[in-house]
């Protein structure tokens, strides 16, 4: 019976946080209950790669490689894994093959013991820079076939690129279902196949999006199948893996049976539990929108991305649209299976489609990269108009023949730009990858201002308890006392923490003035962003001076506006001229800025021929949705 245990790979503190918890775990959170999962016996803990990597960066002021070794030093006896994405590592471009080379070195040496390397497009071209790195460091390499459902996406295809990668050296195959497309028998059928055809050892990894996922790994398992991805409890189900303590009972006496530890198990979950309700994420669930998987095919990090910017731009009604336009997209592009970078790239041209009224008008950077073939080749041919409507009349098989050709950013060329920041090759890596975000937190570092990420993220609104405790009444008396202030008086519920079951609140009261009404009085007139309990002084003018209002400016002047929330940036890149400045003549369709949204960089044109008459943006700063970026001049 041993010969045919099934083992299981935790996904919890890289997959199962990502999917549900968008990738915001702190490395404070993970560090006391790694030692108990140590000791579960999994096959391997997924812990690094992905998103995570440049979350750290983004949104947690951590330094990914210090998380890294943080995790191996409390893990001693468990393989960690990693996430890869094939020649974009864990970016969104392609690197050069030294970056590569260089990457998958380090974080060999800090401590990845196996990469998981998959293809957005399953373009094995994509794959064989990984490979070899990977093969020279002497790490399992297990490569991924995206999976997904096209007229193009057959059993023959999946066996075909199987083969290729097992002639790159591959350990095992992974099946990468991170759409929840899979269903049982499907998974049966292509388990044996591959089983049977390639010979190597098979992972499974499905998203429980639709409610499937648990039934394909016992067909799995049933045809051959070794390994199966789960996340403890508290971060399993809807977008993410089914729960490691579901899947361990469902094989329980049977000839798979994993042997695992129920009791830690469910040790262990009730840590993340209390996690969970310290942060107030919710569950993973899966709704009828999940259930729609088999129609709008939207993997689970994809929509529940999406879910949060609307919900940031308040358009959470124009969903259905949304949903309606991906699959629409994918079609006219070629059929990309839905997963990173490419769910990023559809998704965001869907947005734009919908959100400002006229397909294709707005195209990121990276659609257009892909349009020209940068990203590799497609599954199915592109729609020809819509390529044309997007790059103009263009050599195809040319812009093809040079994307092969582009000069990638070398390590070297990194090392020289970051100059002395950078203290070590991991340093120059994450410039290299991400050379905004990794620029900003070296500064920090050399200015003895970066935090101690063993430490709890400091933050605004919060609600802090004992992440041990996991009584469900701590639950209900924060969201009771935080609704209870809310409806008495309409003040907003900064802080609400927990101590020995003493309740503290924290209230902000914020100053709701309307045109033409008397001045508050002193009582009530705190600042909205002033933690001090000092009260204002009656009839005190806003903090901040109001911008000019449209009536200040000629009226000939006409705003261009956000259209999403994001980023503003002037120039390319951060050593580059900007687009554009005050006083200069622009043309239709040129560009004046990029904004990033959802991690893609997406070009802001010029809808008519003008003079740039103001610059309202501020250079790396957040814009809003419908925020004036620029004010032109028009002169036709």
């Amino acid at each position: 019976m041993a010969g045919n245990r099934l083992r299981i790979m935790d996904t919890t503190i890289r997959d199962g946080q990502q999917s549900l918890w968008a990738t915001r775990m702190t490395t404070a959170e993970m560090l006391p209950i790694l030692p108990k999962m140590d000791e579960v016996g999994y096959w391997a803990i997924e812990a690094w790669g992905g998103a995570t990597f440049d979350t750290c960066l983004r949104f947690l002021d951590e330094d990914p490689w210090e998380r890294l070794r943080l995790i191996k030093e409390r893990c001693p006896n468990t393989p960690l894994a990693m996430l890869v994405r094939g020649q974009n590592l864990i970016g969104y471009k392609h690197y050069s093959t030294d970056v590569v080379e260089r990457f998958i070195e380090r974080a060999h040496a800090n401590g990845v013991d196996v990469f998981r390397v998959f293809d957005a497009l399953n373009d094995i071209d994509n794959i064989r820079d990984c490979a070899a790195a990977i093969k020279k460091v002497g790490a399992h390499f297990e490569p991924a076939i995206s999976y997904t459902r096209s007229p193009v996406h057959t059993l023959d295809s999946y066996i075909g690129y199987a083969r290729q990668l097992a002639e790159l050296g591959a350990d095992s195959l992974c099946i990468k279902d991170m759409a929840g497309l899979l269903v049982p028998y499907r998974a049966a059928q292509l388990v044996s196949a591959l089983r049977t055809e390639i010979g190597l050892p098979v992972h499974m990894h499905c998203h429980f999006i639709g409610g499937m996922a648990s039934a394909n790994y016992l067909r799995g398992a049933e045809e051959g199948a070794e390994i199966v991805d789960c996340a403890h409890a508290p971060l399993a189900f809807g977008n993410s893996q089914p729960a490691v303590e579901m899947t361990v009972s469902s094989f329980q006496g049977s000839p798979f049976d994993t042997g695992l530890d129920l009791d830690l198990l469910f040790e262990i979950a009730d840590y993340w539990d209390g996690v969970r309700k310290a942060g107030k994420h919710q569950r993973g669930i899966t709704t009828l929108t999940h259930m729609r998987i088999y129609k709008h095919q939207i993997p689970g990090g994809m929509m529940s991305n999406l879910v949060g910017q609307l919900d940031l731009q308040n358009m959470h009604d124009r969903l259905p649209e949304i949903v309606a336009e991906i699959p629409r997209v994918r079609k006219e592009v070629g059929y990309p299976p839905l997963v990173t970078p490419m769910s990023q790239i559809v998704g965001t041209q869907a947005v734009m489609n919908v959100l400002t009224g006229e397909r294709w008008k707005i195209v990121s950077t990276e659609m257009r990269e892909y349009l020209m073939g940068f990203y590799g080749k497609t599954p199915a041919p592109i729609d020809e108009g819509i390529r044309e409507k997007v790059l103009g009349h263009v050599d195809v098989a040319k812009l093809q023949e040079e994307a092969k050709n582009v000069h990638l950013q070398t390590y070297d060329e990194a090392a020289a730009e970051i100059g002395d920041l950078a203290k070590t090759e991991e340093d120059v890596l994450s410039y290299a990858l991400f050379p905004n975000e990794a620029r900003a937190l070296l500064e920090k570092r050399a200015a003895g201002t970066l935090r101690d990420i063993t430490q709890p993220l400091d933050g605004g609104a919060s609600v802090s308890a004992d992440i041990t405790d996991s009584e469900e009444d701590t639950d209900m008396n924060v969201s009771q006392i935080r609704d209870l202030i809310e409806a008495l008086d309409g003040s907003s519920v900064a802080e609400v923490t927990i101590k020995d079951g003493t309740t503290e609140v924290a209230i902000k009261k914020p100053v709701a003035v309307t045109a033409g009404a008397p001045a508050p009085a002193p009582a009530a007139a705190a600042e909205p962003a002033a933690p001090a309990p000092a009260p204002a002084a009656p009839a005190a003018e806003p903090a901040a001076p109001a911008p000019a209002a449209a009536t200040d400016r000629p009226a000939t002047w006409k705003a261009v506006e956000s259209p999403m929330v994001g980023t503003f940036y002037q120039a390319p890149a951060p050593d580059a001229d900007p687009f554009v400045k005050v006083g200069d003549e622009v043309k239709v369709g040129q560009t004046l800025c990029i904004v990033e949204a959802m991690k893609l960089m997406n070009e802001i044109t010029a809808e008519e021929d003008g003079i740039v008459r103001e610059i309202c943006g501020k250079n790396a700063e957040p814009v809003e949705f419908g925020e004036p970026l620029f004010y032109i001049e028009p002169t036709a």
